[in-house]
């Protein structure tokens, strides 16, 4: 068997869609299926070129079993609607010519945006063969929900591009039931069409172990609860929010560490340097390995997004890999993810950007801390990764 991937994002890089793709797509080829990726040069979150890569229009590298080839694309920061729309119609545009050359029997081609799913779906008719749409977010509904793109003729067109990928597609992969179900329903899509392979965990690479003393040094934040966020900086984790709250929580014992990069991330330092924050330190992102020394010093993991109808529907990946390391969670997220934190017992939830229920749960967990080993080990056993891949696997090549 051989499977063609489409997606632009991909390990150096760290983000969740990157780890996605790069630990199934390592599962299969494991497994002895012929594996071949078309991504661009990493460049994520900030727009710049990872050392050891070129921005070139091919080359080629191999990556635990699995073929990766790298194409040219307008590269820019994760910043501006245009921008970023260019960058998407590259990676579109690159993709299709060179994946016209490669020989393979089903096509994947990822979301969140869906020119990806465009160019996949073009491959699929010149080539013949059938093509899996895997859908990460709603997109363009979550652009609109974080206000980066107001109703517009524009707007529209991306509505109506969606709803045919969606028809046009063989298969299609969506993360959560709320996706699975939004999709059948509004789109008119058979059920029978979609298979939910939800976010996991990978075992290997985090697991519970002691706390990093040398970093806990390094950082000045010994003997302090550490509150941490771990991810994206961008529009849509209200993470403003977070630092005026934080403005107003006397506990000193208290302190919150932000790790990453993002959209947003200059205008939050700004942010923390006005309010004065002396209980927030905010770092760069690192490499995959080293988060998982980060996450050891956290005494409770943040999961935030802003309020609205559509982020019901979303699963955080972040909250896996924290409860593999049996991290209790602080969410600020509605629907489904709040169902599952609730579900398997794995920390406590607040009403997103709503300050007193933010502060309170804080104040809870910290004097009232519980052992949610049980709800831990129940989560790692129904969302182990290589379960998942294999369970995606098998939809894929199902007549």
């Amino acid at each position: 068997m051989k499977l063609l991937f489409l997606t632009d994002n991909f390990p150096p890089e760290v983000n969740a869609p990157a780890t996605r793709t790069y630990e199934h797509c390592k599962e299969w080829a494991n497994h002895g299926v012929e594996v071949t990726v078309i991504t661009c040069a990493p460049n994520f979150p900030k727009g710049k070129v990872f050392g050891g890569y070129k921005n070139k229009l091919y080359q080629q590298e191999i990556v635990e079993g699995i073929k990766v080839i790298r194409v040219w694309t307008y590269i820019s920061e994760n910043k501006g609607f245009v921008k970023r729309i260019l960058d998407y119609v590259s990676f579109m545009l690159s993709a299709f010519i060179v994946g016209l050359f490669l020989k393979t029997d089903v096509i994947i081609a990822t979301s969140p945006q869906f020119f990806t799913a465009i160019a996949g779906r073009w491959l699929s008719f010149w080539k013949r063969k059938p093509w899996v749409m895997e859908v990460r977010d709603l997109w363009p509904e979550s652009i609109s929900a974080v206000g980066a793109m107001n109703r517009s003729l524009a707007l529209r067109f991306f509505e109506y591009l969606e709803h045919a990928m969606y028809k046009r597609a063989n298969k299609i992969v969506v993360v959560t039931d709320s996706f699975k179900e939004i999709i059948a329903t509004k789109h008119h899509i058979s059920k029978k069409k979609i298979e939910v392979i939800k976010n996991g965990i990978n075992t290997e690479l985090f697991k519970p172990v002691e706390k990093n003393q040398s970093l806990l040094n390094k950082l000045g934040l010994n003997n302090k609860t550490i509150v941490g966020y771990i991810g994206t900086h961008g529009m849509a984790h209200a993470l403003d929010f977070v630092l005026k709250a934080a403005k107003n929580i006397k506990n000193e014992q208290i302190h919150f560490l932000f790790l990453g990069d993002g959209a947003k991330r200059d205008e939050l330092i700004q942010l923390k340097d006005s309010l004065k924050l002396d209980n927030v330190t905010m770092l760069p992102s690192v490499d995959k390995k080293a988060v998982a020394d980060y996450i050891s010093i956290i005494d409770i993991a943040l999961v935030n997004l802003k309020k609205s109808d559509t982020f019901k529907h979303v699963l955080p990946s972040k909250i896996f890999e924290m409860c593999a390391m049996h991290k209790p969670i602080l969410l600020g997220v509605e629907g489904e993810a709040k169902q599952l934190i609730e579900n398997y017992d794995l920390g406590e939830t607040f009403q997103p950007e709503n300050e007193e229920d933010f502060r309170l749960k804080i104040n809870k967990m910290v004097q009232n801390p519980k052992n949610h080993s049980n709800g831990f080990d129940n989560l790692l056993k129904d969302f182990d990764r290589k379960e998942l891949a294999a369970k995606m696997y098998r939809f894929i090549i199902k007549p």
